[in-house]
């Protein structure tokens, strides 16, 4: 369906508006299915992006600044975010003992289990959304994405 057709726009719309419109509302459509998905474990998608960065240290601490810079909301407020996470025993967050003043941020075994229950069903989840398109359109897709946000 047409984003004009989606938002029940009564106006001509510019090129560059449609653009924008589309790209916001298929983002709210995606992140709305993703919250879904997440939903039965009590968590964000950015506290999600959170256990995925803890996971990918591979046992190494974190810092708030780390984790903060690998964040795919970069407007999120980490250390909130570890707090939640702490209380559901998901990380923990001890002092670094080289700079008492930063904290050291692990995944528990507790939020590996939860990743690894989440990974298929995110997988598929990403599946389902990459079958829409060809190998080649998913290609220029992400060009174009990665065109239009940093040029």
């Amino acid at each position: 369906m047409k984003i004009e057709e989606e938002i029940k726009s009564t106006v001509e719309l510019s090129l560059a508006k449609k653009v924008l419109l589309n790209l916001s509302f298929t983002r709210n459509v995606i992140g709305d299915k993703f919250l879904e998905l997440l939903k039965p474990y009590d968590l964000s998608s950015e506290q999600y992006n959170v256990l995925r960065i803890l996971r990918g240290q591979k046992g190494k601490p974190a810092n708030m600044a780390c984790i903060q810079e690998r964040m795919i909301a970069r407007t999120s407020n980490t250390t909130r975010l570890v707090d939640k996470l702490l209380t559901k025993e998901l990380v923990t967050r001890k002092v670094c003992p080289d700079n008492r003043r930063k904290m050291e941020i692990s995944i528990t075994n507790k939020g590996l289990e939860v990743l690894a229950q989440l990974d298929p069903i995110v997988i598929e989840h990403e599946n389902s959304l990459a079958q829409k398109l060809t190998t080649d359109e998913l290609t220029q897709l992400n060009y174009l994405l990665e065109k239009y946000r940093n040029e």
